[in-house]
């Protein structure tokens, strides 16, 4: 993986408290907090694609397979005669 350099002002409060976790240079760290960025964004774009299709399509809706509803009533009945 190429590196770049990056030069920039932090707070130095923050600074200091995410070098007290010892998790290595602040390279690291930098790193660390790019990749939760990043996967918290990627996670409100999933979320965001689940709401819209939820928008769509409520799950209370019956679709050409039926509803929820009664799955989840078939599927706990099932699971009372098994035990």
């Amino acid at each position: 993986m190429s590196r770049i350099r990056v030069s920039t002002t932090v707070d130095e409060t923050t600074l200091a408290a995410a070098r007290a976790l010892g998790l290595g240079p602040d390279s690291v760290m930098l790193d660390a907090a790019l990749d939760a960025l990043l996967a918290a964004h990627r996670a409100s774009e999933i979320d965001a694609a689940y709401a819209a299709a939820y928008d769509r399509m409520p799950i209370g809706e019956p679709d050409e397979w039926g509803d929820i509803e009664s799955f989840r009533v078939a599927l706990h009945r099932t699971k009372r005669r098994a035990s």
